[in-house]
């Protein structure tokens, strides 16, 4: 029996099939890159602590990674369908994101939910290895745990769902733009951070008696340096996760506006190297180098679809060259501690990078009588964006100190978290405090190794 050539409905079939299936798989891998932030992340905060805190520091990351991907599951993505009004749900537009949903499991006939879930967990996250930077050495595992499932799987959703979502309410009545989540996680993440820290307090030995900061070095800088570019490389699955893929059609942003990959490629790049140069200029120190590669990303996240790439490099070099300014002042002035500069960072970098897309405005928005992109639109967005994360992360760390849950005894804390958090050492061979091992002087004589007769 001879084959018989395929129909053109069988082709049509074909087609949307492939192009269902290449949409799957650049989600997937976008992804898979951004796990690599929390691996970045795991190595540049147990690099920021102190010998005796390193493993608590990464225990506390990877718990929190794995607390948020069920709580955001359960009711994450809900918030985010449901609330893009305000504080009003739209039921009707939630219940596709109720954990009993057809849509939130296996389903032959929906390949884009779980993929985009994925996704947005793995933003939110992110969220919380923000957060949990700037808290390092001295705040209690539990409380830090309920603050990043508040953080990771409300706060941030929230803002997404208000700033980051086609519907929402500062995108259709002020024309907000902000194509790499600038706002909706680094913003909201860095001021939650700086809410939490203010009550939080510094750690001990941070300031002296007169108040000059004293620098509390991390154990382990290379490591430090090691996790920010990772988490630069992770940036790329980030951004990727930031558009959305239309088969044969035109990419578009989250907000349904065009893009192209080229100008994400010209404009992350430029914004990464003017980030280190300008953190250069500033610290001359590898760590802000790095931090600044983030900054100038994060900084001109809002227009990375838009911006002309010696502008992104601009755009990234002047706001690294704030961020350790911001966190200076921060630190001399407020005598607030925040251990890796977090809010400096995201919460300011993400600021100026929302207000930034304001002064270079114009830009049309995603539907006919949507406001354009607009200076006010944008310094509006990103006031409520700042509250948005800094009244929770406040509010509920004062009822934790309060109530003296917040922050480890001082015994704790002197001893070292993980003797207290986690029962291991990070490097106990060549820890002095270790009982277990005792090194043998180097001006030991060392015992001849006998020699066996045949």
């Amino acid at each position: 029996m001879e084959p018989t050539a395929p129909t053109i409905e069988q082709l049509q079939s074909l087609i949307e099939m492939t192009t269902t299936i290449n949409m799957e798989v650049f989600y997937w891998w976008c992804t898979a890159f951004m796990v690599i932030i929390h691996v970045g992340f795991l190595a540049y905060e147990m690099g920021a602590s102190r010998l005796k805190n390193t493993l608590a520091s990464g225990v506390k990351n990877i718990l929190a990674f794995a607390f948020i991907i069920p709580t955001f599951f359960f009711f994450g993505w809900w918030i985010y369908l449901a609330m893009y009004n305000g504080f009003t749900p739209d039921f009707e537009a939630g219940a596709g994101g109720l954990p009993w949903a057809t849509s939130m499991g296996p389903n032959l006939s929906d390949s884009a939910s779980g993929i985009f879930w994925g996704a947005f967990v793995l933003f939110a996250a992110t969220t919380a290895s923000v957060f949990s930077g700037a808290v390092i050495e001295r705040i209690r595992m539990s409380s830090f745990l309920i603050l990043a499932i508040i953080l990771g799987s409300a706060v941030w959703i929230l803002a997404a769902s208000w700033g980051w979502h086609p519907d929402g309410w500062l995108t259709t009545q002020w024309g907000f733009h902000d194509f790499g989540a600038a706002g909706c996680v680094h913003m909201v993440a860095g001021f939650f951070a700086l809410g939490v820290t203010i009550n939080l307090g510094a750690r001990l030995g941070r300031f002296a008696e007169d108040g000059t900061p004293v620098d509390i070095k991390g154990h382990n800088m290379p490591m430090t340096v090691i996790g920010l570019m990772l988490i630069i490389v992770g940036f790329f699955g980030f951004l990727g996760g930031c558009m959305i893929y239309m088969g044969s059609g035109q990419w578009t942003t989250i907000f349904g506006t065009p893009v192209t990959l080229s100008a994400v490629s010209f404009n992350t790049l430029m914004a990464a190297s003017g980030g280190i140069i300008g953190a250069y200029f500033i610290t001359r120190q590898p760590f802000w180098m790095m931090s600044g590669a983030l900054v100038g990303v994060v900084s001109c996240a809002p227009g990375l679809d838009l911006y002309y790439p010696p502008l992104a490099f601009l755009i990234g070099m002047f706001a690294s060259m704030v961020a350790p300014l911001t966190d200076r002042f921060l630190t001399k002035r407020f005598k607030l501690d925040d251990a890796v500069g977090a809010f400096a960072v995201h919460g300011m970098g993400g600021f100026i990078g929302i207000v930034a897309l304001g002064v270079f405005s114009g830009f049309p928005n995603i539907a006919e009588g949507t406001p354009n992109i607009s200076f006010s639109g944008q310094l509006m967005s990103a006031v409520v964006m700042a509250l948005l994360g800094f009244i929770p992360g406040y509010g509920l760390s004062f009822v934790m100190a309060k109530m003296g849950v917040l922050r480890v005894p001082p015994k704790a804390e002197v001893a070292g978290l993980d003797l207290v958090e986690v029962p291991l050492e990070a490097y106990p061979e060549s820890n002095p405090s270790s009982k277990s091992h005792t090194p043998t002087p180097i001006s030991a004589p060392v015992e001849p190794i006998a020699t066996a007769t045949v």
